[in-house]
């Protein structure tokens, strides 16, 4: 039998642990912290309980519209945070993977403090356990990136941002990624004036063009301050309300004084006392742990997997991969990880989500077809009262198959996870043009706009239009 030991309690950790005990490895867990790691404690769990609470506050303002008699919501901040530990505690008190892992006979490490490689084979934590393996999966996950400027202290994280005890009059977000821009959004609905600088051209660069140009006229909408190409910050200081952001454009000073400072620039491995050298672990450039296909590092016996190696640092791909490393770990290097298809997608206001390729992708190697449906076009959106934003479907002009697509609106998210469905079994934009999609929803959206393609590459084989949405 072989002995795995699984460092890091997060999603790949979780995931790695489950699969390795299945396949009858005696495996050990190893928690820094509580079981589920950063995804329970200041990560999607938590976050979407707070972006639940923005969204609800924005559809009590609408049911005026609906007949809905009620007074002007208000948001009672302390009860909001009181209800996100009550979720949290109810996710890891009931998590199934727990429950199956348990179950599997592996056992689960919780408070062990941080653990590091003593040799190839042998970790120690800072409670004094010591543990060898035939096998050891590293998923310490990750941690965010700091500013280095003076006065960098004086600035938060996103965690930082997540765990505040009361909202801030005003608020700085420095970063206009996924994680930026999730903190703004939320933080603007909860009442904060809130101001979201990104140093390039555009917020969400990631994204399809399209969608950040959406998003960031929404914000705008909303209130929010978006800052894109702003220059290059210098410093921070202290002031009696808060902190000040000292920044330059082409010589030219500025600066922007709040309560909060939010720093979202990025995201690196957390590898803190690991001690990667002693068991002859190699990282790259950026410091993440250097991995094959196989989820195997450079030393023998070691797997990584998860935001540790750098690999799109989501949840679901963190899963992905510490199922391949489990598996490799157990049966030799049998499993690979796709990584064509990973819909993508943040519960901001509005919703986006993306899979597969942006538009100037697919065009760089793809004759294509392009359509887009507006959500003021759609029956069920126009019921719900939520006209903004797009579903923009791309699918090769030659073989029809779907090349990526890009929504911008409510349940964004949940359409993307429909396409990825798709697109990972290979269905064509007329096969899934022909699915009698029910009405009114906002699946059917994607009806449509499968519909709008497949009639551009052959008006002669387009089918009725059954999922209009």
């Amino acid at each position: 039998m072989v002995d795995v030991i699984v460092v890091g309690a997060g999603p790949a950790g979780v995931a790695a642990a489950l699969r390795a005990a299945d396949l009858g490895a005696r495996t050990t867990l190893v928690a820094r912290q509580e079981f589920g790691g950063m995804a329970a404690s200041d990560g999607p769990v938590p976050v979407r309980t707070l972006a639940q609470a923005a969204r609800l506050l924005r559809d009590a303002r609408q049911l005026g519209q609906y007949g809905v008699a009620v007074s002007e919501p208000t948001l009672d901040y302390p009860r909001l945070l009181a209800r996100v530990r009550e979720v949290v505690d109810d996710v890891r008190a009931h998590s199934a993977l727990r429950q199956q892992i348990e179950g599997l006979g592996a056992t689960v490490r919780e408070h062990a403090g941080r653990a590091r490689l003593v040799a190839p084979h042998t970790i120690e934590t800072e409670s004094a356990l010591r543990l060898e393996g035939d096998r050891i999966i590293l998923c310490t996950g990750g941690t965010s990136r700091r500013l280095a400027v003076p006065g960098s202290e004086l600035t938060a994280t996103h965690s930082d941002a997540w765990s505040l005890t009361a909202v801030p009059a005003s608020m700085l977000v420095i970063g206009a990624g996924a994680t930026g821009a999730q903190v703004a959004s939320i933080f603007t609905a909860f009442g904060s004036r809130v101001q979201l600088f990104q140093t390039g051209p555009r917020i969400l660069p990631t994204e399809d063009e399209d969608v950040s140009t959406a998003v960031a006229a929404a914000f705008r909408a909303a209130g929010m301050v978006v800052r894109e190409s702003f220059g290059t910050v210098e410093s921070f200081e202290r002031t009696p309300n808060g902190v000040r952001m000292n920044f330059s454009k082409d010589g030219v000073q500025e600066h922007a004084e709040v309560a909060l400072a939010v720093v979202a620039v990025g995201w690196v491995a957390d590898t803190v006392g690991l001690d990667l050298a002693a068991a002859g672990v190699e990282t790259d450039a950026q410091g993440f742990v250097r991995v094959d296909a196989y989820r195997q590092t450079s030393a023998p016996g070691v797997f990584a997997a998860g935001d540790v190696t750098g690999r799109l640092m989501l949840v679901p791909q963190a899963m992905e991969d510490g199922h391949a490393a489990a598996t490799n770990a157990v049966r030799g290097p049998t499993t690979t990880v796709r990584g064509d298809v990973a819909p993508i997608g943040s519960f901001t206001d509005p919703e986006y989500a993306q899979v597969g390729l942006t538009e100037a992708q697919a065009r760089e190697t793809h004759d294509v077809v392009v359509e887009t449906v507006r959500f003021d076009s759609t029956t069920r959106t126009i019921i719900d009262g939520r006209t903004f934003g797009f579903c923009k479907l791309i699918a090769d002009r030659a073989t029809r198959t779907m090349l990526g697509c890009h929504i911008v609106g409510e349940r964004a998210v949940e359409i993307a996870q429909v396409v990825a469905i798709a697109m990972a079994n290979d269905m064509r934009v007329d096969d899934l043009a022909r699915l009698p999609l029910s009405f009114p929803t906002y699946a059917g959206i994607l009806g449509r706009a499968a519909y709008r393609a497949a009639r551009a590459i052959d008006p002669s084989a387009a089918q009725a239009p059954h999922g209009e949405g």
